[in-house]
């Protein structure tokens, strides 16, 4: 229970630290992907930074696992933590490194309580809208068949992929970029379903709130027409017995 506990309190102190960081991990993917004039002392401090902030989340990773009770059952219930952990140390591959961080960051997201699931899917929509747009504009810009050659192109084509619209006027021509765009699809269906169970939920929830109100005050109409006739009742007892004296 004390280990427990302890990890409960390292979960809840390294919440917002942990975000923080991925913030940071954000405008160090993005300053050398934006900025195409970015010079080599620029591009290694931002790549620094990026396994900095891969870092801190494989230490908080770490720490969970030597605080908890059952080493092997929480390792079997966060295997997509140890794979985010282990992935960037596969191949030296900058997008290894994007997938893994997000990956440890919804994860780390989901354990706050106080993050609704609204606020939970609009940034996953604006993250992934984001990242989805930097990846494929890092891989498809120098494609010599690409058509993704500005930030504009590849944000309209990230929104067009996450919706499951494709218009077709920007498409990846990489390999890489097509697995981006298999990633960024099924996180767009996905995350529809969430929305529209949400928002069914809640119609659900409201129907069943106002039969609830329905049916109290139809009980509470029927209980007074119950006293309203027994009411009746004794004033008509009450008639006939002084008509009888």
């Amino acid at each position: 229970m004390r280990e427990r506990t302890a990890q409960g309190r390292w979960e809840e102190w390294s919440q917002r630290p942990l975000l923080a960081l991925a913030v940071v991990f954000a405008v160090a993917y993005a300053v050398p992907i934006v900025d195409t004039s970015a010079g080599h002392s620029l591009t290694s401090a931002c790549t620094l930074v990026e396994w900095v902030v891969w870092g801190a989340f494989a230490v908080d990773y770490l720490v969970r696992l030597a605080l908890t009770t059952d080493r092997r059952t929480f390792v079997r219930t966060h295997w997509l933590d140890l794979c985010a952990v282990v992935l960037p140390l596969v191949q030296q591959l900058r997008l290894l490194r994007l997938v893994s961080t997000l990956l440890l960051v919804g994860r780390r997201a989901r354990m706050a309580t106080q993050i609704q699931v609204t606020t939970y899917v609009a940034g996953a929509v604006v993250g992934l809208l984001m990242f989805g747009s930097l990846a494929v504009l890092s891989v498809e810009r120098d494609s010599p068949d690409g058509n993704i050659r500005t930030l504009g192109d590849a944000l309209w084509w990230s929104f067009t992929t996450m919706t499951t619209v494709g218009y077709g006027d920007h498409a990846p021509t990489t390999g890489l970029g097509r697995m981006i765009a298999v990633g960024l699809m099924l996180s767009g269906i996905a995350l529809l379903g969430v929305v529209t169970a949400n928002i069914a939920a809640w119609f659900i929830e409201r129907f069943d709130k106002d039969d609830v109100e329905e049916r109290a005050q139809t009980e509470a109409i029927l209980a007074l027409t119950e006293e309203v006739r027994a009411l009746r009742r004794e004033v008509a007892a009450l008639q006939e017995t002084s008509l009888k004296h």
